[in-house]
């Protein structure tokens, strides 16, 4: 038959094609809806339960994670979403791996921001918060908070995050509030718990203590001062000399009781020849003075003092020497003794040599005060950040301000320090610093350190119910038991608990849970009574933590008389109460289990919730409340630049979700190497846009070209595959180990990448291509038909599994588009691969297939570009492969069908026109196909016409035909 010639029949009707109605544009914030409200109406717990009913039926094994609490005070921001999809992502690969997982999400709601927003709330009505009943107040904050828990709720269930959304936990609950109070027990009766007046992190912006967990570093400028001390008492060298100290916090001085040195550095007294000429002022300093410095540190110093010449007089012992303080000459108040005091702390690094001593305001500065005999800790500086009305010549001025615009900026305490030094006569320079100084990770404000009376948890007292071992050492170890995700996770940790300084665990804020205990009000000591404690949390359950505020003293203690003893009414750090959250949430619960198998949260929470929680499990329960932690990075814009609402660059996954789905943020999810810091924006997201759209393809492919498949039609025996089905099921068999130990590790984008590269490469690319012909035009029951719509069976039910966990909205969707009765993808467990399919010699066979193909392909393309062919089926090439192997490896199979060319032929050695520089003996003479086209396959083939039934069509053609209208008689 001509090809131009008409043909007889429009044998378009009986061509095989795929008909599914999986669409193939998704829909996404419309159809992802429609699939949560399937979800939820599945059990009284939605999706979650029913998977867990399943689950427990089959004597599943128990997989815990618990749930680190986001703050309930905003809408979910991009980090929360990363999070919660990771956790996702766990459940789910749990689940699909044969696991009955427990998963409780909860909520932290005690603290400062929600604290100051009600503050706030209350200004904007005309009322101070010192007038608001503490019952009112705290009501507002618990309603706050109540409402941000269902706001940030819907949202995370948005994602498609599974949990027990039906039973959440929050730490304001009344049974949080007793259960972190009986946890708090716990420390106060072991001995664990005591109080010291110490300095501590202080934010006098919020007014209240800070523990190491909740300061973070960041650029600050400070003024710099060099201060001179007159000797009192020393060597002969040393009358009428002063010592320098340099220090970054001026405002600290009136608080200077002692001068610290080191003995191994070198000091020496040196006098002052000249000064610098031609300065716009005067300096503080004239020849003639003797300045006391270390020697290395002396060019330094006397640069920074305009000093131009000086000469070394003697070497000086510090041993014994006696200083003034420099401020006592203006008030008597400064007259006492300032002794030397030896301590390693001491560098010659910088500075001068020596360190100015203020035991208040500094943890070095308190240690070698108490180490050198000394108890007496003065305190100089308010819960506001300004000095006591006691201080002489500062009383009231501020450190840092508080309110207003200049809020956390510096106050006048610095420059009227620095104004009296001048007046003394005892400021020898002065300059500024940009150091990286602590803040609080809350109100960003800068901190200082404040003597104050507060409550620890001791790191190293030996502990009997721990064994005699101390809190660190426990924690230590417990650290060395855990698995961690990346193990890096597990050094960080661990040094930030070898050398973090005892728990401070007491606030001076409102919110919260207290430290509900009494003291005796003449030993100081806590009262340690089962029954005071046992009414204290039954009080506790049934009213919440009002209750401890509101109920007078005496409904708790008993028999014990009020008069003596004081109740406590500081409230505890809040990482105390997060610490706890294991034991109201997963232990004592049936159908949980204690430790946990898994906690997993962002990098920071190292020195956060992870460690908390490690310290306050390894010291009630002497072991870490997890078995294993892992943490993901921080979520930065496509510049990879921290995001910022004043910068703009800001991703919210609200946005995200109603223009393009949620399953787009989960495969980004999937995608991103989360052990590192992440990148997220437009271009990101169309990148995964891409990626989810070829996914989201072959699973259309595949429901159509499985349509009307059934059992009767499958291949059972392996012996009757052909290689080309052999070596797909060989990747499955591949990529199901895979798969699992992936998902088993937690490495979610070695799920999702290899499995896109499966689809495209894999299927798309050959599988699909190749078998084309075969799917439309061999009759239904041909075995090479059979075969390719079994083993695409196969592929579908793997596929839906493998990636439910990660695409679940696609997965679903496409499952029950194709088994509408047989209950969600989530149901399912991984089903195990025949051990029979690994093929690793298919494998290797395909492997040099595809190299021979590519040059073929490369050859047709320019017989396309020059018009001498318009489609591949035109062509009928002639292949020279010089490499035996490769030559071998095109044994069995249909050469043609490979090339998807009408005819092919293989010749053994060299001669062709079309070679390329990456694959050396391999070369292709493109000639044309000989024959006639086929009106419904459109192959070119000599045999087109030899059947007199259809005489416009190929044998094979002809075949299929007769069965399509022998069917339909």
């Amino acid at each position: 038959m001509a090809d131009d010639a008409a043909p007889a029949r429009d044998y378009r009707e009986t061509v095989f094609l795929p008909d599914t109605p999986f669409p193939m544009r998704a829909g996404l914030p419309k159809k992802e809806p429609e699939i949560l409200a399937g979800w939820a109406a599945l059990s009284d717990k939605g999706l979650y339960g029913a998977v867990r009913a399943r689950r427990q039926a089959d004597g599943a094994p128990l997989f815990v994670l618990h749930d680190g609490p986001p703050y309930a005070n905003g809408a979910i921001h991009i980090g929360h979403a990363l999070n919660k999809t990771l956790k996702d992502f766990v459940i789910r690969s749990r689940f699909a791996l044969g696991y009955d997982v427990d998963y409780v999400p909860g909520w932290d709601c005690h603290g400062l921001p929600i604290e100051w927003k009600i503050e706030e709330q209350f200004r904007a009505k005309g009322r101070r918060k010192d007038e608001v009943p503490a019952e009112e107040f705290r009501r507002e904050c618990r309603a706050y908070a109540a409402g941000w828990i269902e706001a940030q709720k819907v949202e995370f269930q948005r994602l498609g995050v599974l949990g027990d959304w039906w039973n959440r936990y929050a730490t304001m609950d009344f049974t949080s509030e007793a259960k972190i109070v009986e946890e708090f027990h716990r420390f106060a009766t072991s001995g664990q718990l005591y109080r010291g007046s110490k300095p501590v992190m202080w934010s006098p912006v919020e007014r209240t203590a800070l523990a190491e967990a909740e300061i973070e570093y960041h650029d600050h400028v400070s003024p710099t001062i060099w201060v001179k001390f007159p000797v009192v008492e020393g060597s002969d060298a040393t009358q009428g000399a002063k010592l320098v100290i340099w220090t970054t916090t001026p405002w600290t001085i009136p608080a200077n009781r002692a001068v610290s040195y080191n003995p191994d550095i070198p000091y020496a007294v040196f006098e002052v020849k000249a000064l610098e000429e031609g300065l716009e002022f005067a300096p503080w300093s004239k020849p003639g003075d003797r300045l006391i410095v270390a020697e290395k540190l002396a060019e330094e110093v006397f640069k920074a003092a305009k000093v131009s010449a000086f000469e070394k007089i003697e070497s000086v012992d510090c041993e014994g020497m006696v200083l003034a303080h420099p401020l006592a000459d203006l008030d008597s108040h400064y007259g006492f003794a300032v002794p030397l005091l030896a301590g390693d702390h001491v560098t010659d690094d910088a500075g001068t040599g020596f360190v100015h001593t203020a035991p208040g305001h500094g943890a070095d500065d308190y240690q070698v005060w108490l180490a050198h005999g000394h108890r007496e800790i003065p305190d100089t500086v308010d819960p506001d950040g300004a000095y006591y009305p006691s201080v002489a010549l500062f009383a009231g001025l501020k450190v840092l301000e508080t309110e207003g615009k200049k809020i956390g900026k510096f106050g006048p305490a610095n420059g009227a320090v620095m104004d009296k030094l001048i007046e003394a006569g005892n400021l020898l320079a002065r300059g500024r610093v940009e150091h990286s100084y602590p803040h609080s990770w809350r109100s960003k404000a800068p901190v200082i350190f404040r003597n104050t009376p507060q409550w620890f948890i001791r790191m190293d007292h030996e502990v009997e119910a721990l064994g005699g071992k101390t809190l660190r050492e426990t924690a230590v170890q417990a650290i060395a038991d855990t698995a961690f995700h990346p193990d890096a996770g597990r050094n960080r940790i661990g040094s930030m608990v070898e050398t973090r300084p005892d728990w401070l665990i007491s606030r001076q804020r409102n919110w919260g849970t207290p430290l509900a205990m009494f003291v005796d009000k003449h030993t100081g000591h806590p009262l340690v009574d089962a029954e005071v404690n046992a009414r204290i949390l039954a009080a506790i359950k049934e009213g919440g933590a009002d209750a401890w505020f509101t109920r007078p003293d005496a409904d708790f203690l008993g028999a014990h008389d009020p008069a003596q003893y004081e109740k406590v009414v500081d409230i505890l750090d809040v990482w105390f109460d997060s610490g706890c959250t294991h034991a109201f949430t997963i232990e004592g619960r049936d159908d949980s289990a204690w430790p946990a198998d898994l906690y997993l949260e962002g990098s920071d929470q190292h020195r956060g919730w992870f460690q908390s929680s490690l310290l306050e499990g390894c010291g009630s329960r002497g072991r870490a409340p997890y078995k294993a932690v892992l943490t993901h990075g921080f979520t930065m814009d496509e510049n990879g630049e921290k995001m910022s609402k004043s910068k703009g660059n800001t991703i919210e996954p609200q946005a995200i979700t109603k223009e393009s789905g949620a399953e787009i943020l989960r495969l980004w999810a999937a995608m991103v190497d989360y052990s590192e810091d992440q990148r997220i924006g437009k271009t990101i997201l169309a990148t995964t846009t891409d990626a989810y759209r070829k996914l989201r393809n072959t699973m259309r492919y595949l429901l159509g070209a499985l349509a009307g498949f059934d059992e009767a039609e499958r291949v059972t025996d392996y012996a009757e595959f052909p290689p080309l089905e052999k070596f797909i099921l060989h990747r499955l068999w591949e990529l199901d180990g895979q798969v699992k130990a992936a998902y088993e590790s937690y490495r979610f984008s070695d799920v999702i990448r290899p499995l896109v590269e499966f689809c495209q490469s894999d299927l798309s690319a050959v599988f699909f291509d190749i078998r084309k012909d075969s799917l439309y035009c061999d009759a239904p029951t041909a075995l090479r038909r059979r075969a390719y719509r079994t083993v695409l069976d196969h592929v579908f039910d793997r596929l839906t599994i493998w990636l439910a966990p990660l695409a679940s909205f696609t997965m679903e969707e496409a499952w029950v588009t194709r088994f509408p009765d047989a209950g969600p993808v989530a149901l399912r467990v991984i089903p195990e691969t025949p051990a029979a399919w690994e093929n690793q010699a298919e494998a290797a066979r395909w492997a040099k297939v595809e190299t021979v193909t590519g040059v073929v392909t490369g050859a047709l393309e320019v017989e396309r570009r020059e018009k001498r062919i318009g489609s591949a089926l035109e062509a009928a090439p002639i292949v020279h492969v010089a490499d035996p192997d490769l030559l071998a490896a095109f044994e069995g199979l249909d050469a043609a069908e490979v090339f998807r060319t009408s005819a092919a032929t293989l010749v053994a050695g060299e001669g062709g026109a079309f070679a390329t520089d990456e694959v050396k003996g391999v070369s292709v003479d493109p000639a044309k196909a000989e024959g006639a086209k086929c009106a419904r396959s459109w192959r070119i083939l000599p045999e087109v016409g030899t059947d007199p039934r259809y005489p416009e069509l190929s044998l094979r053609d002809a075949e299929a035909v007769a069965f399509w209208d022998a069917a339909r008689k």
